[in-house]
């Protein structure tokens, strides 16, 4: 029994320690700001997609996985459901993973030269959907939707293709599945350590707390205010890639 007790204790202490290093990283850790911020863009997915869901005709901006299966539901003659929306959500989405990786490879394999550029570049199409917003108001006409679609897709395949590339371990930003699969394949139950569980948990929180933020702010406030936050967290990730990237400069100067 004591050494049941013991065991419990020592997971809970690692896992509060996980939590901790994804969060508030050590200086000179080996994956530096990076972990924290990826929390912040899967914050910013749950909101944006909250706003697709709701607003634009029930269609995904981040999560393409939803918009194949919602084009299958409408090709089966399901009702409700945007074909168009759907389609033009993939089709800006795959540009926005393209520009990210060119992008990319202009920039090295520093990855915090990447994170700032991509960020810029969502924090530019964000920008514009806000400003769409604003004129068009909560009312959106059809063709006020679709502008929004595409700049959202395209700012979201930006954030995915720039995720894959900084591969972050569990911190995805746009896609849950694998990280759920991960929890409970290498869960004790699973016949796993547990390793890593702390911080998937932490991803589907940011995911959940994204969209629950979004989707009051749409009901309760006006369709702007989701988009302005989402703004608004991108440029505090943008500035902190930026602040961490000059410190790192100056370091290797010295």
């Amino acid at each position: 029994m004591s050494n049941a007790i013991s065991t419990i204790r020592a997971s809970t202490t690692l896992h509060w320690q996980e939590i901790a290093e994804t969060l508030a990283p050590r200086a000179g850790s080996k994956e530096g700001v990076l972990p924290p911020l990826m929390i912040l863009l899967t914050i910013v997915t749950g909101i944006v997609d909250a706003v697709a869901y709701l607003k634009l005709g029930h269609v995904f901006v981040a999560n393409m996985t939803g918009n194949v299966v919602f084009l299958g539901f409408a090709a089966a003659g399901a009702s409700g459901l945007s074909v168009a929306g759907s389609l033009l959500a993939l089709a800006c989405f795959l540009p926005g993973g393209v520009a990210a990786g060119r992008l990319a490879a202009r920039l090295g394999d520093n990855t915090l030269r990447q994170l700032r550029a991509a960020t810029a570049v969502q924090l530019v199409l964000c920008a514009a959907a806000v400003v769409v917003t604003a004129l068009a108001g909560d009312d959106l006409a059809t063709g006020s939707r679709y502008a929004l679609i595409a700049l959202l897709a395209l700012a979201m395949g930006v954030q995915n293709a720039t995720a894959r590339r900084l591969a972050v371990a569990d911190l995805t930003t746009t896609v849950l599945t694998l990280t759920l699969t991960g929890i409970a394949a290498d869960s004790w139950l699973g016949g796993g350590s547990g390793a890593r569980t702390a911080r998937r948990v932490l991803a589907v929180i940011a995911m959940l707390v994204g969209a629950i933020i979004g989707a009051l702010l749409v009901l309760q406030v006006a369709t702007v205010a989701p988009l302005a936050l989402a703004a608004g967290i991108l440029a505090v990730v943008c500035a902190a890639a930026d602040r961490a990237s000059r410190r790192e400069r100056a370091l290797d100067r010295a």
